[in-house]
């Protein structure tokens, strides 16, 4: 399926889950791993907040770009974020949903308030 880039220049994403592996195999504990260069893969848990809205979203990261210095609650920059959308069959039934992944994740600072002076 298709990828596609997401705009993150006029969002705030908030870190809400810390960096864990990325389990392929719940029965055997099987890490994922990325299909061309074979390294490790991690989740984080984040809110995304655009126009007023916001979405809880999972989003996956090459193990080498997670970045030293985040902290649950503060803003992080997505750098390479893209979604894919995905469907399959699970025990007969349909599924669908979007898969989030970027290239990286590194702290990023609050942004400013319109109309506040310093």
């Amino acid at each position: 399926m298709r990828t596609i880039r997401v705009e993150t220049s006029a969002a705030t994403i908030l870190l809400t889950e810390a960096p864990e592996p990325k389990v392929r195999d719940r029965q055997t504990g099987e890490i994922a791993k990325d299909v061309n260069s074979g390294e490790a893969l991690m989740t984080i848990g984040v809110v995304y907040i655009e126009e007023g809205e916001s979405a809880l979203i999972k989003v996956t990261i090459p193990e080498s770009g997670v970045s030293e210095g985040l902290a649950l609650g503060a803003p992080i920059s997505l750098p390479g974020l893209v979604a894919r959308p995905w469907e399959s069959v699970f025990n007969g039934q349909q599924r669908h949903g979007i898969a989030y992944r970027a290239a990286a994740v590194t702290p990023a600072a609050f942004p400013a308030v319109m109309g506040a002076s310093a």
